[in-house]
């Protein structure tokens, strides 16, 4: 399976993944997601948001009761030039466990469904866990039909041209209604499992976090022939704003990047007429990134009056704290022999998204590079197979009980 999906997507100059949702790359992993599905006997399907599912042991959603069904899964799609195991490795890590539950020949007495969610990264449409959100309601059908990529392709236009119904997007209560677990494997984002010398942990909390779009409005002018004195040059106030949320985050132990910025009209001999750029903040809690973000925010605001330029700060996406529910991360401990360590992270997962609608639960791969949406993103084909083995224990004892 994992050589199947290597090439997909991967640009040959990086090494990284451009599987950006509802391109080609995408697809494809979509199509490999179901060939596996159907290879596996499992009954196939589309929600009305896109995200596919593959169900053991009923027809479809319909025929699970409430409450009854445990699923797993992940994402396909990737960052900008991001690496091969941020998503791809849950979804992988399930059919893997599927096949290792069949070799020890339990018998199910719940449904199993494995699930791939649509558009996790918000690479292309710039919001994360699209699938999901409007799943569990957190995007409205207005908004999503508002996003657009780069290009000005709406999310609808871009599903419709990949072969899917945009039609029906919104809520899936009734789905929801269905699942009594959902548990998500995930390379670890970080480094806490290879200081512990421990192949598999526990997600305890996701961080609250949330990306702010930053907008700096100055005048476009001759780089050449324009006096310093008489510039209204944004780039000025979007760098101070780059210190300042390094700074700011430093001194309040939380984390701050402007990883992404665009510039107009973005030529070598032209003072830019705008400079816009995305803040990605978290923090441990919810009052340590408020501060921080709005320390970031007075440092540009300020900078801005300096510089003669408009400021204008948009949250385009939030994700408060995310406790998984403790008796359901209590059971996996208890599944797992009660030695695995407990991990909080920064990092947003669909499993976070969900945690307000069905009790989830995440279990995380160690990464001994620590490193992750970079194609440096590795892990130990041993640690894989410990994750598909710990899942594997997970699910026989949340579904053959």
């Amino acid at each position: 399976m994992w050589a199947d999906l290597r090439p997909i997507g991967r640009n040959a100059d990086s090494g990284g993944y451009r599987r950006y949702a509802w391109t080609g790359a995408d697809v494809e992993c979509r199509d490999w997601f179901r060939t596996q599905a159907e290879a596996r006997g499992l009954t196939y399907e589309v929600d009305h948001n896109g995200n596919q599912w593959a169900w053991l042991g009923a027809a479809t959603y319909e025929d699970v009761a409430a409450g009854d069904a445990v699923v797993t899964g992940s994402h396909l799609d990737s960052v900008p030039d991001g690496g091969a195991f941020d998503g791809p490795l849950g979804v992988v890590s399930s059919f893997a466990a599927l096949d290792e539950l069949r070799r020890r020949g339990v018998a199910f007495t719940r449904p199993l469904a494995i699930t791939n969610f649509g558009d996790e990264e918000g690479a292309r449409f710039g919001l994360a866990c699209v699938g999901s959100r409007l799943t569990a309601g957190q995007l409205t059908v207005e908004a999503a039909h508002r996003l657009r990529d780069a290009d000005g392709i709406s999310l609808p236009q871009a599903m419709e041209k990949a072969g899917y119904d945009p039609s029906a997007l919104g809520p899936d209560p009734e789905r929801l209604a269905r699942i009594g677990a959902f548990v998500e494997v995930h390379v670890e984002q970080g480094r806490a499992l290879d200081l512990s010398g421990d192949a598999v942990g526990i997600a305890s909390a996701i961080w609250p976090h949330g990306r702010w779009r930053f907008d700096f409005a100055g005048e476009a002018n001759h780089a050449g022939t324009t006096r310093l004195a008489d510039r209204r040059d944004p780039m000025l106030t979007y760098a101070e704003t780059v210190l300042a949320a390094r700074r700011e985050a430093e001194l309040a132990g939380a984390l701050a990047t402007f990883g992404k910025v665009a510039v107009e009209p973005n030529g070598v001999n032209a003072i830019p007429s705008l400079v816009r750029g995305w803040l990605d903040s978290r923090a441990a809690d919810q009052s340590t990134l408020d501060t921080v973000v709005a320390a970031i925010e007075q440092a540009a605001k300020e900078r801005a009056e300096r510089d003669g330029v408009d400021l204008t700060v948009v949250r385009e996406s939030f994700t408060p704290v995310v406790e998984f529910e403790h008796a359901l991360r209590d059971e996996l401990a208890k599944i797992l022999g009660g030695q695995v360590p407990v991990l909080g992270t920064g990092a947003g997962h669909d499993a976070g998204i969900l945690s307000g609608s069905i009790p989830t639960a995440m279990l995380f791969v160690r990464n001994p590079t620590g490193v992750s949406h970079s194609p440096a993103e590795f892990a130990a084909e041993d640690d894989c197979v410990a994750g598909v083995l710990a899942l594997a224990d997970v699910l026989e004892g949340l579904a053959c009980r």
